[in-house]
């Protein structure tokens, strides 16, 4: 019986999955190393961005729902994430006097000390993730990866 050749497989459907999964991977890869510093501290890295955020506007407080469209990733339960934040004192939340229905958020200075912290060691991490990049190489990284989720994004977001 002669022996017949089989066609070669692809592996990716089109160009768009080929860099959507890429995409994907590169995170699971560069997500490991921040996954291990932040769990030396018991934190995640959702945590973190709140935290980051609520130092941005230190010594004010902002609305929770305006942490919500700030962060980088969405977030299902914020409240539960603001919970544990102040279960450590690392924030303080209040009801707004002019709406009731508004929670205030700020960052306390226990929350200030823990990012003064790990400042160092963060930066060791994103060395670790991405320093084998030139500086023009991450600056064009960061043009494509805003490129190509622009039209995904709100009109009156900050990541545009």
């Amino acid at each position: 019986m002669p022996r017949t050749t089989r066609p070669a497989v692809r592996r990716f459907d089109s160009p768009q999955q080929e860099a959507y999964l890429s995409l994907w991977r590169t995170y699971d890869r560069l997500r490991t190393y921040e996954d291990e510093l932040f769990a030396t501290i018991d934190l995640t890295a959702q945590q973190y961005n709140l935290l980051r955020l609520l130092r941005a506007s230190y010594p004010d407080t902002v609305p929770t729902l305006s942490l919500v469209v700030q962060m980088v990733s969405r977030a299902p339960d914020v409240t539960r994430m603001l919970d544990r934040l102040e279960e450590r004192r690392l924030i303080a939340r209040a009801r707004s006097i002019e709406d009731r229905r508004t929670v205030l958020v700020g960052i306390a200075d226990a929350g200030l000390a823990l990012l003064d912290r790990i400042a160092e060691p963060l930066r060791v991490c994103h060395k670790r993730q991405l320093g084998h990049l030139t500086s023009s190489d991450l600056k064009m990284l960061v043009q494509l990866l805003r490129k190509a989720r622009a039209p995904h994004e709100a009109e009156d977001s900050h990541w545009k």
